[in-house]
């Protein structure tokens, strides 16, 4: 009765409320929202080419903002007032970025990149006024003012499906994973140019970097392992046999631990940062949606897969994650140190990238 008196409210406020858990994912769930978090959650829904604002713990949805065709990845300024959305397009391939005011909670402009196409992974550079954006289709690594919406450098990748990029902590290189060899490009970026291509493994997507060790960890989802990079001989250190389609690696704050989307699997593997330990699984049970809306959704086809998470966003403090789950139209919202299931929040048409505004 509580649940639904809570949700009648929430209705009556013009709000959306989280899901509530069942089966599973109820029993392992216990009382209470879990850690207090102060901050929005930003999640790109790619078939409504539109971005929902959300309250973190109630999962009301605060704001929805038109962006362009098949958003997919979105960075934070540094001082939090900016966030900037790839608009990643369809099958004839995007060429703009959104960028948002996070403070008036509005799109401010967007910025063309004309000759660019297919941007996907993005980040900002530590002076808050630059930002690396990946552009697929021309194997580029961009650098991009985010004020003037100049391309200030297009650095070679060499790679087919430049895909995802992350920096070392000292910002001195950039990490591109490359879907289609299966490799990493190594950028330095004081020189902007390529250093070093390096094999990976197949299907090479997912990337993070260590905060503090500088290690580069690789998810290839076509060979079902990370690939751990030593920052000082740049080779392959360590290889991790995971779930079916890891697709997406992220490591908290203070780098205890890092999260892989295990897409095919249904599931989220939470792994120590520092001894590379497998300390547990979380299983998402979303309910898929509808076959209709089902059959035309990347990686469906193939997978048994009902939920299929696949992006991640650690918050801040490092106790709360966010799942993207892209064939069930929710973010499953965990508690890493347990490995509980807090809630569910609904969201548009096939989350997948987030951000955080502090």
């Amino acid at each position: 009765m509580k649940t639904l008196l809570c949700a009648l409210t929430l209705a009556l406020a013009g709000q959306e409320p989280a899901t509530p858990l069942d089966g599973e994912a109820a029993s392992r769930a216990t009382s209470g929202a879990g850690p207090a978090l102060e901050g929005i959650l930003v999640v790109l829904n790619k078939s409504d080419a539109d971005v929902g604002l959300h309250d973190p713990v109630s999962g009301e949805r605060l704001a929805s903002l038109p962006v362009g065709r098949g958003p997919h990845e979105a960075a934070t300024s540094p001082d939090g007032k900016t966030v900037v959305v790839c608009n990643y397009g369809d099958r004839d391939g995007g060429h703009t970025l959104t960028v948002i005011d996070a403070v008036k909670r509005e799109v401010r402009k967007t910025i063309d990149l004309v000759d660019f196409h297919r941007p996907h992974g993005v980040l900002y550079l530590a002076g808050g006024e630059e930002i690396l954006v990946t552009a697929e289709s021309e194997q580029k690594l961009l650098v991009v003012d985010v004020e003037s919406g100049e391309v200030m450098d297009a650095i070679d990748t060499g790679q087919a499906a430049s895909h995802m990029v992350a920096a070392a902590p000292d910002g001195s290189r950039a990490y591109v994973a490359n879907i289609g060899p299966g490799s990493i490009s190594i950028i330095d970026l004081d020189e902007r140019a390529l250093l070093k291509t390096l094999p990976t493994g197949a299907g090479a997507e997912g990337i993070a970097v260590h905060p503090e060790s500088g290690h580069v960890w690789v998810s290839n989802r076509a060979a079902d392992t990370i690939s751990i990079v030593d920052p000082e001989t740049l080779e392959v250190a360590r290889t991790i046999a995971t779930g079916a389609f890891p697709i997406r690696v992220t490591i908290s704050p203070k780098g205890d631990h890092a999260l892989v989307s295990c897409a095919k699997d249904d599931e989220v593997r939470i792994y120590d940062g520092e001894t590379y330990e497998l300390l547990r699984s979380v299983s998402m049970t979303a309910p898929s949606v509808e076959d209709a809306e089902r059959a035309g959704r990347l990686f469906a086809a193939d997978s048994k897969a009902q939920a299929m998470p696949i992006g991640i966003l650690i918050e801040p403090s490092g106790r709360v994650a966010f799942i993207a789950n892209t064939l069930a139209d929710v973010v499953t919202v965990i508690e890493i140190e347990s490995g509980r299931v807090l809630r569910r929040i609904s969201t548009g048409r096939q989350p997948d990238g987030m951000a955080w505004i502090p």
